[in-house]
């Protein structure tokens, strides 16, 4: 082996000297960077300028060197200093290393054991004593490890002539009781390990070591779960779901372990014995079973083929069943923690509606048969407490059923059943959402969506039944269903319009959005219209968003929904392309939010027009709703029309607070040789505070790099008034995007 002997100050001095190097070398390079770098040339000729060049750049060139030679030397120099550290550092350490060896080092060559040295220390989780002190003369014992579960903790170390005993390990923690079988009482906690008792002191003089702790009982097992409630049985009306069991009660949490003894005191010149370990704490109870699921209701039955009849009424959920008790706490020295009663069964769910039975086969225009309305949630099991412990949480509600579907028509132009109205939701359920209208047979007219159910948060209304036509009659797709009631939180939003179709000589006009949901924290937002479409010649409108709800005095107005898009995919047609109408937002303390135009596609010869944004609602003490967004109008490239991005709606106005802001235009997009052009911001309400803000203008695009045509963006909406004896007029908004942007709206008068 090869030994190095190095010296940390001379390292440390040359990494300084080194670093004043540095310092210097980037002084002088500084000094002169300016006049090599920047050679003035000679005379004015071409020559003189050359030669200028040519020594600066090689001034340049030995700048960059010089700061790649600088960082190699900076990281040289931070090496060095810290090797001398390094070296510092290591000698400081081993001073005590030698010193130690050098003492020990003639007992133990003569004897076989140190002068000084300290016991080992047991194994954590073992249970494994801890080593006497291995120094003849000076040492202290090892500390004894802690206890398996269930198992005591190690004995401390003796210590030498001198020195403190080793602490006796910790009792190892209790084993947990086994959980209990379906409906029965879990199993009682194990028994903390006994702490491990401290060693003795030095001969001569020293402490004796502290006793272990005891361990902590085991938690008791958890109760078993109830039986689930068993569903009900089918008629035209589905049965009521069976009520869940009880969940059985939670075992008794285990005892704590003994404590440890204290290690004996030094002997000749005293020291304090070793104290005491503190008894173990008392296990946990185990918690309570859960209560069994409610039995789920049966589907109703479809009802026969009159001319009245429904589908039949899903069944009710049953109730979940009730929390088992809490287990009791363990005995130790410390009482036990009490167990917590178990959660409440969940409710069942309600069954499913049937579906609206199909019309008679040789019926001319018959009207299918209305959806069954989807069961009634269960309602959740109440916990009850264990001894001394908490109560167990009620069981949420169950969820209730979705309305089924409205039945589709046949090849007849009938009109499509109606859609289910979903179930009521079980206490503190959610409701079902409503089903979805039929489809209606040619040219007929969609079914409409079936209503939200009512629960703690509103269904969602069903959506409306699309329909189609190949020929010269009309086809309507059918309303959205209205939104559910919501009991605690919001009503749920109301249905989607349904989609028509035609490709004939028809018209197709997209069905309406349903009307939002009332609810205790506010109304649903409005449903979208249905999208109108058509590969034939005949016109095409897009659905109606709905309005907003208005929530009077005490709640905020709903949001109006959007608009259905429109389109027409024929290049021979001359239809009227029109997009459908925004909803506007409902009154309220604050106002409701407008809806969004429909988007508009012509590929035919007709004219299009743009939708324009639903308007905000007007707030009492709140602010104005804000104005909807102007509906898009696409123009493609087979097409020479321009583009007319709809406007945007109107902000609300506010009888105490700051209007609301005017919606932003609609786009014009223009794949043709058209132009463009971007729909105008809507107009910012009149607020006493303030007015609102006028809407951006809608952006205006050209996207064919080969046509000739003009994108003007919209311009900006004018600014809302001010009312109040304070206020300020809103800002008009910005003009709209486009080769030639839009003028900003102006400024409305205090």
């Amino acid at each position: 082996m090869s030994y190095v002997i190095a010296s940390p100050d001379w390292v440390a001095a040359a990494a300084a000297d080194l670093d004043d190097i540095e310092s210097a070398i980037t002084a002088a390079n500084w000094t002169v960077a300016s006049s090599t770098t920047r050679v003035l040339a000679a005379a004015g000729d071409e020559v003189s300028a050359a030669i200028a060049a040519l020594f600066s750049a090689h001034g340049l060139s030995y700048q960059a060197l010089s700061a790649e030679a600088a960082a190699f030397h900076a990281q040289f120099t931070g090496t060095l200093a810290a090797g001398a550290n390094s070296y510092t550092t290591a000698e400081s350490t081993s001073i005590e290393q030698l010193l130690l060896g050098v003492v020990n080092a003639p007992t133990e060559s003569l004897l076989g054991r140190p002068l000084i040295g300290d016991g080992t220390d047991g194994a954590p989780g073992t249970g494994q004593a801890g080593g006497d002190a291995t120094g003849m003369l000076w040492g202290n014992g090892g500390k004894g490890g802690s206890g398996a579960p269930g198992q005591a903790g190690g004995r401390g170390g003796n210590a030498a002539l001198f020195g403190n005993g080793g602490a006796g390990g910790a009792g190892g923690i209790g084993l947990a009781g086994t959980a209990g079988a379906a409906g029965a009482q879990g199993g009682t906690g194990g028994i903390g390990g006994a702490g491990g008792a401290g060693g003795a002191g030095g001969i001569l003089w020293g402490n004796g070591g502290v006793g272990g702790d005891g361990g902590m009982g085991g938690v008791g097992g958890t109760g078993g779960t109830g039986a689930d409630g068993a569903p009900g049985e089918g008629r035209s009306n589905g049965g009521v779901g069976g009520t869940g069991a009880d969940g059985g009660q939670g075992g008794t949490g285990g005892q704590g372990g003994e404590r440890g003894d204290g290690g004996r005191a030094g002997g000749l010149f005293g020291g304090s014995a070793g104290s005491h370990g503190v008894g173990g704490i008392g296990g946990a109870g185990g918690d309570g079973g859960t209560g069994g699921a409610g039995g789920l209701g049966a589907d109703g039955v479809g009802a026969g083929n009159g001319a009245d009849a429904y589908g039949g009424k899903g069944g009710q959920g049953g109730t979940g069943g009730a929390a088992g008790l809490g287990g009791t706490g363990g005995t130790g020295a410390d009482a036990g923690a009490a167990g917590t009663g178990g959660t409440g069964g969940q409710g069942g769910i309600g069954g499913r509606g049937s579906d609206g039975t199909n019309a008679q086969p040789n019926a001319a225009a018959g009207t299918g048969y209305m959806g069954g309305f989807g069961g009634n949630g269960g309602n959740g099991g109440a916990g009850n407490g264990g001894t001394n412990g908490s109560g167990g949480s009620g069981g949420m509600g169950g969820t209730g059923g979705n309305g089924g579907a409205g039945l589709d028509t046949g090849p007849g132009s009938g009109t499509g059943g109606q859609g289910g109205q979903g179930g009521t939701g079980g206490l503190g359920g959610a409701a079902g959402s409503g089903g979805a209208g039929g489809v209606a047979g040619d040219s007929g007219t969609g079914g409409t969506g079936g209503k939200g159910g009512t629960g703690r948060i509103g269904g969602e209304g069903g959506a409306g039944g699309f329909s189609y036509s190949y020929g010269t009659a009309n086809a309507t797709g059918g309303k959205g269903g209205v939104g559910g009631t919501g009991t605690v939180e919001a009503g749920g939003q109301g249905g989607t319009g349904g989609g028509a179709s035609t490709y004939g000589s028809g018209n197709a006009v997209g069905g309406g959005g349903g009307l939002g949901g009332s609810g205790a924290a506010g109304s649903g937002r409005g449903g979208t219209g249905g999208y109108g479409y058509a590969e034939g010649t005949g016109n095409v409108t897009g659905g109606a968003g709905a309005p907003g709800i208005s929530g009077g005095t005490t709640q905020d107005g709903g949001a109006g929904g959007d608009g259905g898009g429109a389109g027409v995919f024929n290049v021979t047609s001359t239809g009227t392309v029109t997009g459908g109408a925004a909803g506007a937002g409902g009154d309220g303390i604050t106002g409701g939010q407008g809806g969004k135009g429909g988007t508009t596609y012509n590929y035919g010869l007709g004219l299009t027009h743009a939708a324009d944004g639903g308007s905000g609602g007007g707030g009492t003490t709140g602010n104005g709703g804000r104005g909807g967004a102007g509906g898009d109008v696409v123009v493609p490239e087979e097409q020479a029309a321009d583009a007319f991005g709809g406007r945007g709606g109107a902000g609300g106005a506010s009888t105490s607070g700051a209007g609301g802001d005017g919606g932003v235009g609609g786009g014009g997009y223009n794949y043709g040789p058209g132009d463009a052009f971007g729909g105008r911001g809507g107009k910012g309400g009149s607020g006493y505070t303030a007015g609102g803000t006028g809407g951006d203008g809608g952006e205006a695009r050209i996207l064919n790099a080969t046509s000739t045509g003009i994108a003007t963006g919209g311009n900006g909406g004018d600014g809302g008034n001010g009312t109040g004896p304070a206020s300020n007029g809103g800002s008009g908004g910005k003009g709209g995007a486009g080769d030639v942007t839009g003028e900003p709206g102006s400024t409305g008068s205090p």
